[in-house]
C-alpha cells in the first residue's frame, strides 16, 4: 500500500485536470468578481463555489488577520445611524465592518471621524487597532470618534480571525461511504474544528493543486480525499475540496486550481 505522500505524487503526476467549459469558467471569475475584497467575504464565496461545482464539501481558510497592518480607512455612510468601516491592510486585501452607530453622524462628520483613526491607527496590526479602540484616551473624548469606536468593538466581538470556511455538507452526507451516521459524523465534527484541514491545506506548495487521498493526520476523515490550493502571495490561505475517495478527480482538480487562481488574483 503507498504512503499518502506517495500516493499525492501519482495523483498529481498521472492525473490531469479536466478542461473546464468556459460557462464554469466565467461563472467563477463573476461570482468572484463581484464579491468585496473583504477576505472572510471572499473565502465564504469561495467555498461555496467549490462546493456547487464539485458536488463535494468546499472549504477555504486564511490565517488570523490580527497581525496584518492597517494601510487604510475610510468610512462610508449608509444609513443615518449605519456605517461601513473600510479598512485596507499590508497583504492588499481588505476587511470591512458594518458599524451600528448610537447616534446619527453626517457624512462631513464620518470623513473628520475617519482623518482622526487614520492619523492615530495606521501602520498598526488590527490586533493593536482593536485595543486603541477599545482604551485609547486621545480617542474617547471626541464624541463621534467615540461612537464610531464603540460601534467597531461591538462588532468585534472576537478576535479578527478568519476561520475555516465549509459549503455543502449535505455532498458527503449524501454518498453512500458516509451512508452510515456513525461515519459521518466524526467527518463533520473535524470539519467543524479545523485541524488538521487547515494546516493541511495553507502548508502545501504555494500555486498547485494537491492531492491527499486518504487524510491519516485524523482517523475520522482517513477516508476522504482532500483537493487543495494553496493561494500564493501576501494572503496565507487556501482553497480546496473534501469528499469520498472515489471523488471525480479530475474535475475537482480543474475547479479548485480556477478557484485558487482567481482568489489568488484579488487577494
Amino acid at each position: 500500500m503507498p504512503t499518502s505522500r506517495g500516493v499525492e505524487f501519482y495523483v498529481r503526476t498521472l492525473l490531469a485536470p479536466a478542461a473546464l467549459p468556459p460557462g464554469i469558467v466565467a461563472e467563477v471569475d463573476a461570482t468572484l468578481t463581484r464579491s468585496t475584497r473583504d477576505i472572510q467575504h471572499l473565502l465564504n464565496e469561495a467555498s461555496r463555489l467549490l462546493s456547487s461545482l464539485t458536488r463535494q464539501l468546499g472549504l477555504a481558510v486564511a490565517d488570523s488577520l490580527d497581525d496584518e497592518p492597517v494601510r487604510g480607512l475610510e468610512l462610508v455612510p449608509l444609513e443615518p445611524r449605519r456605517s461601513l468601516m473600510v479598512l485596507g491592510l499590508g497583504g492588499g486585501g481588505v476587511r470591512t465592518l458594518v458599524l451600528e452607530l448610537e447616534g446619527p453622524l453626517e457624512r462631513a462628520e464620518l470623513e473628520e471621524v475617519a482623518a482622526v483613526l487614520r492619523e492615530r491607527l495606521t501602520g498598526l496590526p488590527l490586533s493593536e487597532v482593536r485595543r486603541r479602540l477599545a482604551s485609547d484616551a486621545d480617542l474617547a473624548w471626541r464624541s463621534a470618534v467615540r461612537r464610531v469606536a464603540r460601534a467597531a468593538m461591538a462588532g468585534w466581538s472576537r478576535p479578527v480571525s478568519t476561520p475555516l470556511f465549509a459549503s455543502g455538507a449535505i455532498h458527503i452526507a449524501e454518498s453512500p461511504e458516509f451512508a452510515d451516521a456513525t461515519r459521518l459524523g466524526p467527518v463533520l465534527r473535524a470539519v467543524e474544528s479545523g485541524g488538521p484541514l487547515d494546516r493541511l491545506m495553507v502548508t502545501s506548495v504555494e500555486g498547485h493543486v494537491v492531492v491527499r487521498i486518504g487524510v491519516d493526520e485524523d482517523r475520522a476523515l482517513a477516508g476522504c480525499s482532500l483537493v487543495s490550493y494553496a493561494l500564493p502571495g501576501a494572503v496565507r490561505g487556501a482553497v480546496g475540496v473534501l469528499g469520498p475517495m472515489r471523488m471525480d478527480y479530475a474535475r475537482s482538480l480543474a475547479v479548485v486550481d480556477a478557484v485558487g487562481n482567481r482568489l489568488a488574483d484579488l487577494l
